[in-house]
Formats: structure tokens, C-alpha cells, sequence
């Protein structure tokens, strides 16, 4: 290997990095990044990595979800609320269903930057450089829109900056009350087609609560009821941004990326020379990589051993994205191989990549059928290989859209221009999101 540097990506392969036409106001908008605070701090992200050593020995589970691509038009506080009271009510059965601790990690506070399979885009016979997320462009499909502005890159940090001040606040400030939480859960059960089948899991909540409330435990003399830990993650796709972000922590001398706790390599970056993977290779933040139905066990390891030469418990999570009908074809390999190599990571399952479908409406949608499926089994091989299922990646979120189809609540194709509103992949809903998360836990319970 040689030395690292926070710019030594430079000097290798770079994939989806836009065009940018005046490289000074790139470098002047980089330096500019580079003297603004961090969004997260090193502590925090060392304190990530711990909790995810845990998920990796069993201990723990992980949940990782939020948006596809955030945006700047769509920002405000009510999503970001919405978004966060998902995901806890999502751990919240998770916890209770697989009888262990959530670590809970949001796609929030940074998810600008979205990879695409082109370039270019031709519509009408009009060719304009592709959509890239809103750090990058705008989705309008004008000359301008579409011309990569590396003054978004400022925007993008503000903005992340004040989501992080809110999701502080919320985590801290009493919305993360467990009682507040599953009074939630209780309302999407009372509604639900199927509430029958989440009745009981709901029942066993309400038991547990009222026997801590009886024993003297409560909100008022244990934190940890009304209190959270929420961490934040993006793919690190857009490299001069996340090199600006980087800073070396003061009392450890080690670099970290500082614009997130976790960032991870997207299933289009992970070549064994790429830009990407050098980069990553040299901060200390927890990463991800994706693995999907072209991964080589060969070079998964090889990948592996890059990212953590130290073989260190909880600094990588491999997010699994085969596809339903792919996953019992290509994943045991892969973790069969990794298993035998004795390498410790974190195994998630993203169901959501592999699962995209075009709509006869010509909406791009997933199936939630798909989505639960490739779960299903992904739970079912690591428990015929003896390994651990340590967590879910889902895009998603707490609005009420219809951009998936199927569910217990049954979004049809003809009821996804309703609400379809992301700016690049179909996300699930809250009512989906936590659908899902009561068959999971159905899920952890049986494995353990």
C-alpha cells in the first residue's frame, strides 16, 4: 500500500465524479468546506464502531434507512421528524422482536449524492448530463439545471448541518420516549388490514413497558427510555466534498471523514483501484460496502482486507443487494468465503436496489413482496451457514408516499402517481416501512 493522504484518491481511478467546467470555483468552494466546523466528530464515530462490533458478534442489530436522495426543495423540518419517528418506531419492534439492542443509523444529513448508469439522459431528443442528486444538479431538465455547480456543495452542508441540530434535538429532547413511541406503533396496528397477525408482538410491548413502569423504571429516572443514540450515514460518492470534510482528530492523530459517523461504497465505485475505495481505506469512520450479484468472492476479500487490513470488529459492514431472485443464487458464496477467511464484519441486507421494476404506468416502483422476500432470505441463509443477520438497509420514509407497490395496505400501479415524490428511487412509506419491520422481527425471534 502506499502512504495515505486525504487527496491520494486523486491519483487513481475516479468513477461518477461530474464535470465540473471551472475547476477554480471547484477548488475555492473545497477550501471553503475545509474551514467550516465538522458535522459530526470523531468520538461519535468511534463510539459507532463499537456498537457495530457488537452487531458483528451478535450482540446488537442494525438499522440503517432514510431517504434515496435527499433534496433541497423538499426540506423541512416535518420530514425530518416524520423520517426519524419511522425508524424509531421500526427499532422499537426490532428490539422487542429480536430481544436485543437497535443501533440505529439514518440515509439523512448527507445523502445528496446519487451514482448513475449514464452520463447523459436523451428526452425528446434533447441530451443533458444525467441527474446526479442536488449537491451535484437539479433534476429540472434544462441546460442550466443540469450543469454540475459545485456551489451546492455549500448548500448541501447547511443544510445537512441544521438537519443534524434537529435529529440532536429530537433524540435528546423526549420524541425518542419509548411510551411515545410504541403509542405510534399501536395507532399503524389498530389501522392495518393485517392487525390481527401484529397484535400479539404489540401485546408483549405494552407488558414489558408496564412491568418496567411497575419496578420503579421510568422516563424520569432512566435516560436511556426517553433518550437515543441516532447516527448518520451517506454513500461517499462525491470525493472533493468528502475530502473537504475531512479532518485529523486531535487526540488520536487519525483521519476521519467528518460529514457523517458512517459512510459507505456504492455497488458502482467498489473496483479494487478506484478513487473510492482508496479514499475510504484511510479514514477510521465505520464503512459499508455494497456486495451485489457480480461480487467475486476473490474480490470481496481482497476488497476486505484493503478497508480493514487490522480485521477489526465493527468497522465494516458488507450491505448485501442481490435481488430477490438473485440472493439464494450468489449470496451464500460470498459468505460462505468470508466465513472461512475468519474476516469479522457487520452482514445487512439492502432489499431495495436489487428489487426496482418499471411499472406499466411508467413509474419506476418496488414490489414490497420483492423487498420481503430477498429479507426472508437473507435470514434463511445465514441461519443454514450459522452466521449472523445483523441488519436492514431501507430506503424509505415518514411521509405518505406511494412510490412502492403492494403491503398490507395494498398500493396498487395505479395509485403511484398519487404521491410519487422522490428525486431518484422508490422509497416505502412509514406504514410499509413498519409493516416490514414486524415481519423481521418475526424473523429475529425464530433465529435466535
Amino acid at each position: 500500500m502506499t502512504t495515505w493522504t486525504p487527496a491520494s484518491w486523486r491519483e487513481k481511478t475516479i468513477r461518477q465524479l461530474p464535470q465540473y467546467k471551472d475547476q477554480q470555483a471547484l477548488a475555492d468552494v473545497e477550501s471553503q468546506l475545509a474551514l467550516l466546523p465538522p458535522l459530526v466528530f470523531a468520538g461519535e464515530a468511534r463510539q459507532l464502531k463499537s456498537e457495530l462490533a457488537k452487531v458483528s458478534r451478535g450482540e446488537a442489530f442494525l438499522l440503517q434507512g432514510g431517504d434515496c436522495a435527499e433534496s433541497f426543495s423538499e426540506f423541512h423540518s416535518n420530514h425530518i421528524r416524520d423520517t426519524f419517528m419511522a425508524l424509531l418506531q421500526m427499532a422499537v419492534v426490532l428490539t422487542f422482536g429480536g430481544q436485543s439492542p437497535v443501533v440505529k443509523v439514518g440515509r439523512i444529513a448527507g445523502q445528496f449524492a446519487k451514482p448513475r448508469s449514464a452520463d447523459d439522459e436523451t428526452i425528446d431528443g434533447i441530451t443533458l448530463p444525467s441527474y446526479r442528486g442536488d449537491i451535484i444538479n437539479d433534476i429540472q431538465f434544462t441546460a442550466e439545471s443540469r450543469e454540475p455547480n459545485p456551489e451546492r456543495m455549500l448548500k448541501a452542508y447547511h443544510q445537512s448541518a441544521s438537519t443534524l441540530n434537529l435529529i440532536r434535538a429530537f433524540a435528546q429532547g423526549g420524541l425518542a420516549d419509548l411510551h411515545q413511541v410504541h403509542q405510534w406503533n399501536q395507532n399503524f396496528v389498530a389501522e392495518s388490514p393485517q392487525s390481527e397477525r401484529y397484535q400479539t408482538l404489540a401485546d408483549q410491548i405494552d407488558e414489558a413497558l408496564a412491568f418496567m413502569s411497575a419496578c420503579g423504571i421510568n422516563p424520569g429516572n432512566t435516560p436511556h427510555i426517553r433518550e437515543t443514540q441516532f447516527y448518520t450515514s451517506h454513500e461517499a460518492l462525491l470525493l472533493p466534498y468528502e475530502q473537504a470534510l475531512t479532518r485529523r482528530d486531535s487526540l488520536t492523530g487519525d483521519w476521519y471523514d467528518c460529514a457523517a459517523h458512517m459512510l459507505w461504497i456504492g455497488d458502482r465505485t467498489r473496483q479494487l483501484d478506484s478513487a473510492h475505495i482508496e479514499f475510504c481505506r484511510g479514514i477510521k469512520n465505520p464503512l459499508g460496502l455494497k456486495a451485489g450479484p457480480s461480487t467475486d468472492p476473490d474480490d470481496l476479500i481482497r476488497l476486505i482486507d484493503i478497508l480493514n487490513p487490522e480485521n477489526e470488529a465493527g468497522r465494516l459492514n458488507l450491505i448485501v443487494r442481490m435481488g430477490a431472485d438473485n440472493i439464494a443464487e450468489h449470496f451464500p458464496a460470498l459468505l460462505q468465503r468470508v466465513k472461512a477467511e475468519g474476516r469479522n464484519v457487520v452482514w445487512s441486507s439492502d432489499p431495495m436496489h436489487g428489487n426496482t421494476i418499471k411499472a406499466s404506468t411508467g413509474y419506476k416502483t418496488r414490489s414490497v413482496d420483492a423487498i420481503l422476500s430477498e429479507v426472508k432470505d437473507f435470514f434463511a441463509i445465514h441461519k443454514a451457514e450459522g452466521t449472523y443477520a445483523g441488519g436492514v438497509h431501507f430506503e424509505m420514509t415518514g411521509r405518505n408516499v406511494t412510490e412502492c407497490i403492494g403491503g398490507a395496505f395494498q398500493i396498487s400501479e395505479t395509485d403511484l402517481a398519487d404521491r410519487y415524490h422522490t428525486h431518484c428511487d422508490p422509497r416505502l412509506n412509514a406504514n410499509q416501512a413498519l409493516e416490514l419491520a414486524f415481519l423481521i422481527a418475526d424473523a429475529l425471534k425464530s433465529a435466535r
